[in-house]
């Protein structure tokens, strides 16, 4: 999406001049809205859940005056939204007239970890633009029925979500996150270096993002660095690493080293990786 802000509004990765949205939209017949809703609804909670996240949701009815269709079609697709939401279990606070124009809305205001409040996903559901576009499908029957639409998006901007993601998570991404989830560091690359190597193609295997430093910097240095850079897991390779091929780690924000087998490491982490533990 496009859009030529002013360059007094442009803040970050919240507010630019191009974006990119999750938006999708839904066909079904009259039958199927209400359980298309609940589905969606447990798909958003599932998603941002895994973040961390935790949301209200707020649906919005019907403007006063700028709106299309017919008001029975409205008041039948806001009963359908409340329906969906008593099924599922949630609350909503109730915004009336706040509606887009074409239909009403349920919108999923996202807090983050400094108790800022975020609009992010939305679903909206469409009577009236099948009906100007004159869509249509065939039915058991063979007849032409008018599908409704649900206009949908998870993220709304996927920049300014990734932006709401640095905040919430101040930087320090968890492991299955994090963009380098690994920083291998060995003591003294003449002795060290080979074996540090060895690791960082075995872990790129395991499709785990690693980075190495051998740099020829002092070895403080570069721990200062990876925590200051808040990479989940710093190795440090030194002679009993290399002796008994074993890795020495320590997690960010921790100042305690652990000295564990290879295989003991690479379980620890693919098993954060692949379950998202935050």
């Amino acid at each position: 999406v496009h859009r030529y802000e002013a360059s007094g509004a442009l803040n970050g990765l919240f507010r630019v001049r191009a974006f990119t949205q999750d938006d999708a939209h839904i066909y079904m017949r009259k039958d199927q809205i209400v359980d298309e809703i609940v589905h969606l609804i447990e798909l958003f909670d599932e998603i941002y859940q895994k973040f961390n996240l935790s949301y209200t949701l707020e649906l919005s009815t019907r403007p006063l005056d700028n709106f299309i269709g017919e008001i029975k079609l409205w008041d039948e697709s806001e009963q359908a939204l409340k329906d969906a939401c008593e099924k599922i279990g949630k609350g909503y606070k109730l915004n009336p007239g706040d509606g887009a124009f074409y239909g009403p809305k349920l919108d999923f205001k996202i807090k983050d970890s400094m108790n800022r409040v975020w609009q992010c996903g939305t679903i909206q559901l469409d009577m009236n633009l099948p009906e100007r576009f004159e869509l249509f499908y065939i039915d058991d029957k063979g007849d032409k029925q008018r599908p409704i639409m649900l206009h949908r998006a998870i993220f709304g901007s996927v920049e300014r979500f990734i932006g709401i993601l640095i905040e919430h998570y101040a930087g320090a991404f968890p492991t299955w996150l994090a963009p380098t989830q690994v920083m291998i560091i060995p003591v003294n690359n003449q002795y060290h270096l080979d074996h540090s190597l060895a690791l960082l193609k075995q872990f790129k295997d395991q499709k785990i993002r690693v980075k190495l430093d051998q740099r020829e910097e002092k070895l403080g240095y570069k721990i200062r660095e990876a925590q200051t850079n808040k990479i989940p897991y710093q190795i440090v390779i030194g002679n009993n690493e290399v002796k008994e091929d074993q890795v020495t780690y320590r997690k960010y924000g921790q100042t305690e080293q652990i000295t564990v087998t290879r295989k003991e490491f690479l379980s620890l982490i693919k098993n954060e990786i692949d379950n998202k533990i935050n």
